[in-house]
């Protein structure tokens, strides 16, 4: 069975993107994007919500249109990929995340 990793997102950005360049010419830029779920208690009939963040990752050209045309509070439909990192921080201390990376996107 072929193996699947595919995202599919879209919400509204909680920051600007954030883009670093770096000396070979390339760039990555990154922002966050919530998604919010509504539901109804039924226990209750209350009007429930959840909002969950998503950390973007894009490269390159569709990080300079990232950076470029990307607003906090604006809207944005992102397709890509799941990737976890791990590091060590200054102090030795393991960090993981685990982030979209971003192969297309569009802003609504």
């Amino acid at each position: 069975m072929p193996n699947v990793n595919k995202v599919t997102v879209m919400g509204v950005l909680g920051r600007d993107p954030e883009t670093k360049q770096f000396p070979n010419g390339g760039s990555i830029t990154t922002f966050s994007v919530a998604t919010t779920e509504f539901w109804k208690d039924k226990a209750t009939g209350e009007r429930k919500e959840a909002t969950e963040w998503h950390r973007i990752t894009t490269s390159n050209r569709l990080a300079e249109i990232a950076g470029k045309y990307l607003k906090k509070g604006g809207k944005v439909y992102v397709e890509g990929s799941l990737r976890t990192r791990k590091w060590k921080d200054s102090k030795g201390t393991e960090k993981e995340i685990t982030e979209i990376r971003a192969d297309a996107l569009q802003l609504l």
